[in-house]
């Protein structure tokens, strides 16, 4: 509670988050007398996995393809990222062949 600033939140409500996350896998916890310590449980690349699935799934039709397009339409990328999402997708490609 002491890193957070002023006005800080309610106990109840940070513990009520933590148990969530808890809950759906995101943290864990250690027990000493009556208290908890807290740490994640998965890696920021597994949440950033499990997050990036989840959106895909809700909002593009568990489709990559349908987010991919629909970034391509929304951003004006410049001609040095394009290429750099092509030669991702090549890597993709050549990975999978083997």
């Amino acid at each position: 509670m002491a890193a957070f600033p002023e006005p800080k939140p309610a106990y109840n409500t940070v513990l009520s988050i933590i148990k969530i996350l808890e809950n759906k896998g995101f943290v864990k916890h250690e027990t000493f007398c009556r208290a908890h310590r807290y740490s994640p449980a998965i890696s920021k690349e597994e949440y950033s996995h499990r997050y990036l699935g989840s959106v895909v799934e809700r909002y593009f039709n568990n489709s990559y393809l349908d987010l991919v397009s629909a970034f391509a339409r929304k951003e004006n990328f410049s001609v040095e990222e394009l290429e750099e999402m092509r030669k991702a997708i090549d890597e993709a490609i050549a990975s999978e062949r083997k």
